[in-house]
C-alpha cells in the first residue's frame, strides 16, 4: 500500500500527536498520507468524522485514531467507497482496533508499505424503515436496536421473517446484531459470540418480559421485520452503530436484512478469534 488516509477523533487524547508521526513516516517511506482531524460534530448522532467526498480517489487504505467507535463511524460512512480500514486505540478497550493505546505504530506502518497483511471482510446490516413519509434507510456494522425514544419504556412489537410471523415481543427494545456486534450490546444483553467472519444476524430481546426470552439465530439471507403494536401515543427509535436514530412510530415497518456492502478490516496479528476475545475481555 501506498495511499493513505487519516480519520482522527480529536476528543481522544494523543491524536494529533499520533497522526502527525504517521503521517511524517509515511512520506518518508515514499507514501502520500492526507486525513480529516476533527471532534465530534455539534450536530450530534450520525455527523461522523470525515466527508467521504474528501477522501481522496487513489486511497489504499483507511487508518483511523480513536477507538471502536470511530472505526465503526468510518465504516458507515465510507461505505459506498469500500476501502480497508485498520484502526488505532486511543481509547480504552478497541475491541476492533490493531493497535493498542500506547503501542508503537511504526511496525503497523511498515507491514502497511511491504503488504504484510490480510484483509478480512465483515457483514453489515441495512435497515429499511417504511412509513407514511416513504423509505428511509441506514447501515450498520455492529447493530441495529430497536428502542423507547422516552427512557425506560416497555415496548410491544411483532416480529415476523420472511413475511412470516414469528413472535410478539414484549421487552424493552431488540437487538439485530452481525458477528462483529455480538461481542457488543448483543453480549451485555445476553445474546450469544459469533465467530466474526461468519454471515449471520443474531435477534436478542433487551430485558424481555417473558420466559422466551432467547435470542434467535438467521441466516445472511432472511429479511426480519418489526411493527410496533402497543400504545398509539408511544414513540419509538431505532439506532445505528449506537449513532444514527430514526423515529419509529406506529403503523410504521423496519424491514433489516444483510447489505449488500462490507467493511473490510486490516489484520497484522496473526491471533485467533478466540485468543483475541480471551484477551480483550479480560481488559473489561
Amino acid at each position: 500500500m501506498k495511499h493513505f488516509y487519516l480519520i482522527g477523533n480529536l476528543s481522544k487524547e494523543g491524536t494529533c500527536e499520533a497522526a502527525q508521526e504517521i503521517a511524517v513516516y509515511l512520506k518518508q517511506h515514499g507514501a502520500s498520507c492526507s486525513g480529516s482531524l476533527k471532534s465530534r460534530n455539534a450536530g450530534g448522532h450520525g455527523k461522523g468524522y470525515t466527508d467521504p467526498g474528501q477522501v481522496p480517489p487513489e486511497t489504499e487504505c483507511v487508518i483511523t485514531l480513536g477507538g471502536d467507535g470511530t472505526l465503526i463511524q468510518a465504516a458507515r460512512d465510507l461505505i459506498d467507497r469500500q476501502i480497508p480500514l485498520i484502526g488505532i486505540n486511543m481509547g480504552n478497550l478497541g475491541y476492533l482496533t490493531q493497535v493498542a493505546r500506547g503501542e508503537s505504530v511504526i511496525p503497523m506502518l511498515d507491514a502497511l508499505l511491504t503488504d504484510n497483511y490480510q484483509l478480512e471482510k465483515r457483514m453489515m446490516l441495512e435497515g429499511c424503515l417504511i412509513g407514511t413519509g416513504g423509505e428511509r434507510r441506514g447501515f450498520a456494522l455492529n447493530d441495529i436496536v430497536l428502542t423507547g425514544a422516552e427512557g425506560m419504556q416497555v415496548l410491544r412489537f411483532k416480529t415476523s421473517v420472511n413475511g412470516s410471523f414469528l413472535n410478539e415481543y414484549l421487552a424493552d427494545g431488540m437487538i439485530v446484531a452481525t458477528p462483529t456486534g455480538s461481542t457488543a450490546y448483543n453480549l451485555s444483553a445476553g445474546g450469544p459470540i459469533v465467530k466474526p467472519g461468519a454471515e449471520l444476524m443474531v435477534l436478542t430481546p433487551v430485558c424481555s418480559h417473558a420466559l422466551n426470552s432467547s435470542s434467535i439465530v438467521l441466516t445472511k439471507d432472511d429479511v426480519v421485520a418489526f411493527e410496533m403494536s402497543g400504545e398509539s401515543d408511544r414513540r419509538q427509535m431505532i439506532v445505528f452503530d449506537g449513532d444514527k436514530i430514526m423515529e419509529f412510530g406506529n403503523g410504521d415497518v423496519l424491514e433489516i436484512r444483510k447489505s449488500a456492502s462490507y467493511t473490510t478490516l486490516v489484520q497484522l496479528k496473526n491471533i485467533s478469534f478466540l485468543e483475541n476475545l480471551r484477551n480483550k475481555m479480560s481488559r473489561v
